[in-house]
């Protein structure tokens, strides 16, 4: 359904002819940690995330999974290496 409180035109899951179903009944700002990120949204009301009605949770833990503005480290794995073929692949070597 489309939002009647907030962000008011857009289509919103929480949205339900009762009104808002979400915590309290409302969406809540962005915070500091999303500033940069191409989802933000911004209203009369305020900036909200176009994607989480509560931005602040998806920070607590570490980051945003959608946020835009933050690169994913990759996390180049050492290949594990066998120590008993390591040392036969030495002794051959020699």
């Amino acid at each position: 359904m489309i939002c009647v409180t907030l962000k008011q035109g857009v289509e919103c899951l929480f949205m339900k002819k009762t009104g808002c179903s979400y915590s309290e009944g409302k969406c809540y700002t962005v915070v500091e940690n999303c500033e940069g990120c191409t989802r933000i949204v911004e209203f009369e009301t305020g900036k909200y995330c176009s994607n989480f009605p509560y931005p602040a949770q998806k920070w607590q833990r570490s980051t945003c999974s959608m946020s835009t503005h933050v690169k994913k480290g990759q996390k180049a794995e050492a290949q594990k290496v066998n120590p008993l073929k390591a040392s036969k692949r030495n002794a051959g070597k020699k």
